[in-house]
């Protein structure tokens, strides 16, 4: 067991069987009383945010979280099969704990996995990635009712919008997190 004197940005505790991630804390010392350790915490699993104080010096479980580079290999049913870059070791991770990330993954493509106790806890992919438009209707230069934009699909299935030029086999670079075209690739 280790101490609320432990607590770093970053730190995976274990409260209540589940698992929260340390975004932010601050260690505060009153004029009166005794002092205490106030955090922000982000379950690993659901993303969701919490507030929680702790007293300082109080018993808090930290827990071990391996994050490794992997490459994305292929999609077997309800699992995506990734191998680590290290030892060629493969493992299978159920479609629940990969995601969104889903929509944006390629074969070969590089990728992060937060490992706790050899279970995978959830997949990072980076920031953007690049992807070919696979359809997209063809854009008419006075159309401008959806506000100079258009569906694209990708050749992951996923469908975004894109700008009215965008054509079908351009390349593009898509943000991970939102899901938004971030611009043309050559």
């Amino acid at each position: 067991m280790a101490s609320t004197a432990d607590i770093k940005n970053g730190v995976v505790l274990s409260i209540d069987g589940q698992l929260w991630n340390v975004i932010e804390f601050q260690h505060v010392k009153p004029g009166k009383g005794g002092a205490f350790v106030r955090t922000k915490l982000k379950n690993v699993v659901s993303g969701k945010v919490v507030d929680r104080t702790y007293n300082a010096g109080a018993k808090i479980d930290i827990e071990n979280v391996d994050r490794r580079d992997f490459t994305y290999l292929y999609n077997d049913g309800d699992n995506f099969v990734f191998m680590d870059v290290e030892d060629y070791d493969q493992i299978n991770v159920g479609a629940a704990t990969v995601g969104d990330a889903a929509h944006f993954l390629l074969e070969n493509q590089q990728v992060q996995i937060a490992l706790n106790n050899g279970n995978p806890l959830y997949v990072e992919l980076p920031a953007s990635v690049v992807l070919e438009i696979t359809y997209t209707e063809p854009g008419l230069q006075g159309d401008r009712s959806s506000a100079g934009t258009k569906a694209a699909t990708v050749e992951t299935g996923y469908e975004i919008q894109v700008p009215l030029f965008v054509e079908t086999g351009t390349k593009v670079k898509v943000d991970t997190r939102t899901g938004d075209y971030l611009g043309r690739v050559n």
